[in-house]
């Protein structure tokens, strides 16, 4: 199904179910009242339907869930195509990932109601909603009947209405990472829910920023053949990635096409033997395609649709510098030490950006940005992203510069690049480059790091 389609059932179904169970819930407290507490905690379900970028965000939190109730005490409901990043994490077993297909409308509703029988007979006792404010979480942690419910409620906000269908109810923090405010639902799990709103602690303190990954040595030469067969043979360095498409869910967040292009042609004429490699999705190869061929045929390669999810951290393993929309590949990258500079225009670096401890953010700070929250189901009015169109060509090609030669880079204001990896901000203008083993034009041989 497609991104709008999803927003109207949410929208147009969504509101009268939770409505209905909301009434559900509250006739059936008072004709069979439980008992006060709830019994232990012994299974979590974790509901965090879309956006795989967005799961290496919830990285720690995924992790305290199963330091309270075990590895293969804790499960995961996914969209069937935004499952590989936790097969890549690693931190639950394959078969405790609920899939659901999205693709028809059909499949999806006998998934919906295979999967509750599934949860039910499992025996989940917590479910922890990490959508946020969408309402299809919420009314499947209520049919899943576990006594812990936990997420998101607006309160006196006017955000969307999703019923009252929760036990524990977390009050949205627009200032806090959404890496925190995932790891604060999971401990909410801990909490009293007669306390309004939750969670009354001082914020995490602690290092959101994933484990690094580590592939296998077959994995890392399968990736290199990859990049081989694709160059013909030629491969150079640098290698440098572009990542110009993002998700669907957002379209928005798309720097200029023409100006990926424009880029990687400057970085061939500073860099005669550099590589561009063009990634994507296997359904965004077409115009991936396109624009290696407009940037030059014989030095720039089409990676989309050519990798796996595993296989294309590899190859920021292998590269030098990722360029990306504001997507899932800058925080794919964050499980690697590719220094990354992520282009944000309708959302805030401020709650989404990257935590790799070489990743860097370029925004142009309009008025108007960012126009996409949690409390507007991140559908943003705006037809026209000046706030990406605002980030140049030479300003962008500058950056890369100083990530791909930081021995020449001169120091510049603290502020220019921000890395948000610990606990506050930590910044960087120079000393972010990894070195290339003599001998190794593509850096195929640097280690994981």
């Amino acid at each position: 199904m497609k991104p709008q389609s999803i927003r109207r059932i949410d929208l147009w179904l969504g509101r009268p179910i939770c409505l209905a169970l909301t009434l559900l819930r509250r006739v059936g407290q008072v004709l069979l009242p439980r008992a006060s507490e709830p019994p232990p905690l012994r299974k979590i379900l974790l509901i965090k339907m879309i956006e795989q970028g967005a799961t290496v965000l919830a990285y720690r939190a995924i992790e305290r869930a199963v330091q309270l109730v075990g590895r293969q005490n804790v499960y995961f409901w996914v969209f069937d195509k935004n499952r590989a990043i936790l097969d890549v994490l690693g931190l639950i077993p394959k078969e405790n990932v609920l899939a659901l297909r999205a693709d028809r409308p059909i499949s999806f509703a006998v998934d919906i109601v295979r999967t509750l029988w599934k949860v039910r007979r499992i025996g989940i006792d917590a479910t922890v909603d990490m959508e946020f404010f969408a309402r299809a979480p919420a009314i499947l942690a209520f049919l899943s009947g576990a006594r812990r419910r936990v997420g998101l409620h607006r309160f006196t906000t006017e955000g969307p209405y999703r019923g009252d269908l929760l036990t524990h109810r977390v009050q949205y923090n627009p200032y806090l990472h959404t890496a925190a405010g995932y790891y604060v639902l999971v401990e909410a799990l801990l909490e009293d829910p007669q306390q309004t709103p939750l969670l009354k602690h001082r914020a995490p303190q602690i290092d959101f920023s994933p484990e690094p990954f580590r592939p296998t040595e077959a994995e890392t030469s399968e990736v290199r053949q990859i990049i081989r067969r694709l160059a013909d043979g030629r491969v150079g360095t640098p290698l440098v990635l572009l990542n110009p498409n993002a998700s669907d869910l957002l379209p928005l967040r798309r720097w200029p096409t023409e100006r990926f292009i424009e880029l990687g042609k400057r970085l061939l004429r500073d860099e005669p033997e550099a590589l561009i490699g063009i990634t994507g999705a296997p359904s965004e190869r077409a115009a991936a395609q396109e624009v290696a061929q407009a940037i030059a045929p014989d030095r720039a390669i089409c990676l989309a649709g050519e990798t796996t999810l595993r296989q294309l951290i590899v190859t920021y393993m292998l590269a030098d510098v990722l360029v990306t929309n504001d997507s899932g590949p800058g925080h794919f990258a964050s499980l690697t030490s590719l220094p990354t500079l992520v282009l944000f225009g309708p959302e805030t670096p401020a709650l989404y950006s990257p935590l790799g401890a070489q990743t860097y953010v370029m925004t142009a700070n309009l008025s108007c940005s960012p126009c996409v929250n949690a409390m507007n189901h991140r559908f943003s009015p705006c037809d026209n992203n000046v706030c990406m169109q605002e980030i140049s060509v030479d300003a962008v090609h500058e950056r890369v510069s100083e990530l791909l030669h930081p021995q020449r880079a001169p120091r510049r204001p603290l502020e220019l690049m921000m890395n948000v990896r610990t606990r506050g901000a930590r910044r960087a203008a120079d000393g972010v480059g990894a070195p290339v083993a003599e001998g190794d034009p593509l850096g195929l041989e640097r280690g994981a790091p």
